[in-house]
Order: structure tokens, then sequence, then C-alpha cells
């Protein structure tokens, strides 16, 4: 129809464009449910934003190192009981420990911990009671709201109603909270100006919605503040481990996936797409794009989703942000003797956040031979970064960059390890660039954009803006970025999938 002598794989009934988090999930949701499908990813594996790569007997997590809510009742051990996975090896995390300018706070799962841990370290008054007590309530209400199937943005009476019954007539007033900011609650509380208390509060929100607190909205906020609460685990081998169970599930399942595979184009309509890539074309009756909202539009560009898109990719262009990682492979009496494996670090109460100043340490668990050789350990150094700083930069000067922010990020990581990196066997430095050149990101941003109140919510980027037949997900859609917010949209897809007429098994 679209092109002569060329050879085209027979249909599927779904093509999926990218094998992240939000794309594998939606992939084993439809291929659970009968559906054929085929998941087209450009990289060499899957996992996308939550994956990995390995050297020298380490394997690395590239972006997500922790796996939120895959606990009984958690939206992803749904997605697990609903495609047939069970239960993973993974190591329940008892928290982490956040290393503030002038103390230490323990970041608890069990919420009886952390609620004593909390007021102990950052303020027992009533300002402060009240205000975590905001906070609990508004997480309590939107995480079991999100877990029963809520969706934004509102595109009718149909998503309306299905919102109210997942937040509860009981929730509904907390609503009134969407069109504020966590600096709204503070500075409501009188707290703005409580140092330790906003210090961690910014690195919290910062590595959940990628925003300040006088940009992060309220609701989404509380969520993200609380996920040790819905439950934080490590895959042993840690996302290469993950990776491995959900692609051997797909595969049980009769799904394909095709890496190496970068699509370039999408042609066509519902019941008759087709997807061009090196590998030849793929024919599909419908199309789920789980890549950001920039390559969407670029590969769509000759469908109506491309110009539907342009406002959105418009306003979003100077929220996009990147990371820079640090990866170590070291002996294990470097960082062992710690309970803890994950770690927080806020340097300076005045600097802004960003460039080692907020950053995660993830250390793979003793015995974990998967992530490292045995004796040795796998570290993960990560901090944000500005896409403008890397910017325009000669290869001299981007080399100089990228050896001094991973310099300071070991620097900074030895408050938690005195002889981090002392003996090394292997250090390597990722950068805005790298995430562009080895995980196709457009322009080195990952995670989707910065969460504010003009772009998220009943702002957000609608999954079903391609039309019957095209689907969007992934970081660029509601809820946004992390494992869990895109096990969530993946089944909103899934779901909107399954209910369109057409398709033919």
């Amino acid at each position: 129809m679209f092109r002569t002598n060329v050879q085209i794989e027979p249909p599927v009934d779904v093509a999926v464009v990218g094998g992240g988090m939000a794309g594998m999930a939606t992939a084993l949701r439809l291929q659970a449910a009968g559906l054929s499908t085929v998941v087209l990813e450009a990289h060499g594996h899957a996992g996308g934003c939550a994956g990995y790569y390995r050297k020298r007997g380490f394997s690395f997590d590239v972006g997500a190192t922790t796996l939120v809510d895959f606990e009984p009742g958690g939206v992803g051990a749904e997605l697990l009981d609903g495609v047939g996975i069970g239960s993973l090896e993974a190591e329940l995390l008892p928290g982490y420990r956040a290393f503030l300018p002038d103390r230490e706070v323990v970041l608890h799962r069990d919420p009886a911990a952390w609620h004593a841990e909390r007021l102990r370290m950052l303020g027992d008054t009533e300002r402060h009671r009240r205000f975590w007590r905001l906070l609990d309530r508004l997480a309590a209400t939107f995480w079991q709201a999100s877990r029963a199937g809520a969706r934004l943005p509102v595109r009718g009476p149909g998503t309306a109603l299905r919102d109210l019954r997942a937040v509860g007539f009981a929730g509904l007033p907390l609503a009134r909270h969407l069109n504020r900011t966590l600096g709204d609650a503070l500075r409501g509380h009188g707290l703005r100006g409580d140092a330790p208390l906003v210090g961690l509060l910014s690195m919290l929100v910062e590595d959940t919605v990628h925003a300040g607190i006088d940009d992060a909205p309220l609701i989404n906020s509380a969520l993200g503040v609380t996920i040790r609460g819905a439950g934080l685990s490590r895959h042993v081998g840690g996302m290469h481990g993950f990776w491995r169970v959900l692609v051997a599930r797909y595969r049980a399942l009769g799904g394909t996936l095709r890496t190496g595979c970068a699509v370039s184009r999408v042609d066509g309509g519902p019941g008759e797409y087709l997807l061009t890539t090196r590998q030849g074309v793929f024919a599909a009756r419908r199309v789920v794009s789980a890549v950001p909202a920039a390559t969407t539009a670029r590969i769509c560009a000759r469908l109506p989703v491309a110009g539907r898109l342009r406002p959105y990719l418009t306003r979003d262009q100077a929220a996009q942000g990147g990371a820079c990682v640090v990866f170590l492979g070291v002996p294990e009496e470097e960082v062992g003797g710690q309970e803890l494996t994950h770690h927080q670090l806020l340097h300076s109460y005045d600097r802004p956040l960003g460039d080692g100043n907020n950053m995660f340490v993830s250390v793979s668990a003793p015995g974990d031979e998967v992530s490292a050789p045995p004796g040795h350990r796998a570290v993960m150094i990560s901090t944000h970064t500005e896409l403008a700083s890397w910017n325009g930069l000669d290869e001299d000067a981007y080399a100089l960059r990228k050896k001094e922010i991973g310099e300071r990020l070991i620097g900074h990581a030895r408050r938690a390890y005195p002889r981090l990196a002392d003996r090394a066997v292997l250090a390597q430095t990722g950068t805005p660039r790298s995430y562009q050149r080895f995980g196709f990101r457009p322009g080195g941003a990952v995670g989707g954009p910065r969460q504010r109140l003009d772009n998220t919510n009943q702002h957000a980027v609608p999954h079903d803006l391609g039309g019957p037949g095209l689907w969007l997900v992934g970081d660029s859609t509601w809820p946004g970025l992390g494992t869990v917010a895109c096990v969530l949209g993946s089944r909103i897809v899934a779901e909107g999938v399954l209910r369109e007429r057409g398709y033919r098994r």
C-alpha cells in the first residue's frame, strides 16, 4: 500500500515502539490478553531509562535502580500477577540514609519508624506535625486511587466517574490540592524557611517529579516523598536481573522482541499501520508509542499525532532535564559493613540542586554475583544536571567537564563510603551525551519533563492523543517518570487498546 518491492512482516495486532518499562509492560499485558504483539527496541536489549549495561563482569543500572510498589497489592504486583510472573527474586529495602549538610536522616520503609525519625530529626512542632499529616493523607488517598485505576487528564464523563470512584467521596475534598505546589503547603504551615526540612524534601521531589519544591505539584510530591512506604526493592542482578524475567515471560507468551530495531517512520492508520526499520517493515493493526514525545512526533510526522503533540513539545522544551552517573566496580571492602545499600546526599543547603548537590548512591547487595564478580560490588552514583550546561562544548571542554563531575560525585559519595574508589577495578562516567548516544534520548534528556502545575495531571499529554489505533505511553504521559508511573500508564493503555473495536485476533 505504501511501499512496493519491500518485504513486509506478517501483521500483528499491536506494535509497541520502545522496550522500556512502559513499552514492555504494555506489550506483556496485551500478549497475555491474547493479542499478538511485537516490541521494536532501538537498543541492544530491553530496559530504556530503567535499563542496564554490562562491563567486565559488572552489571550497572543506567537509570532506575529500584522497583517501586511491586509488593502484594501494588501497581507493580498487579502487572506481575496479570501476566503470570508471580513473585520476583528481589530484596526488600528497609530504607536509605539521607546525608544533609548538618545531619543524617534514615528514611525508613516502615511507616512508624519513619514518622518517629522525621519528627526527631526534622522538627517536632505542631506546624511540623500538621504538615506531615497533610502529606500522609494525600499520599494514602492518591496511592490508593492510582492502584484503583484513576487516570488523568480527564477526557470525558467516563474518566471523571472512574476517577471519582477511585478517589472515593471521603478523598474528594483533597482534589482541591491539585492546584497547589509543595512550596505552597510549606508556606501555609510556616515551614518554607526550615532549611533541613526543605533540603530533604527538595532532594526527594527532584528525584521523583524532577522539579523544585516551588514548582512541584503538591499531590505528586506527596506520592514521591512516600515511595518507600509503597515498597522499594532491588532485584537480584539489579535491572539486568529484572529484565531477564520480564523478557523471558514475554517470549514465553508468544511475544516478539526485536532489538537493534529503531523505528524511523510510522505510516497508515487503524488496522493498517506500517512501521519502517532497518530490519524491515512491520505491519500492525494498532501502535503503542512508548518513546519520548519528541521521538513520537518525529517518527509519526505524517500522522495527525505529530501536530497534536506540537503544543506540548513547545510547552515542555524548557522543562527537560539530564543526568550524570558514575559507574564503579569496587572491592567488597570499600562498601561493605553497612546494612543500608542506598544513600542520598545533599552537599549544601544554599546551592541549587544538581551536579553533585543532591545525588543518589546505589550499591549492589553482597553476594549478588549477577551484578558484580565475587568479592566485588557495583556502585552507581547519579545526579541531575541542566542540559544547557553540556551543549556546545568542544571535545576538550567536554572531556574536562566529564572528568570534573565524575570526581565530584565520587568525592561527595565518600561521606557514605570513605574508601570508595580507592582501588576501583572499573570507573566510567555517563553524561547527557551518553544518554543521547547510547540511550537514544533526544538531547540527552531523561525521565520526561519536570512536573509542574501547568504540564502534569489534568495538563499531561493524554494517552489517547493519537486517536483510535495509536496510543502513547511512558514518561512523557501521565503520571510521568519512574517505574511505578510507567507500569500504571501501561495498564491504562492496555485497557484502552482492549476496549477499542476493530482489531482482529
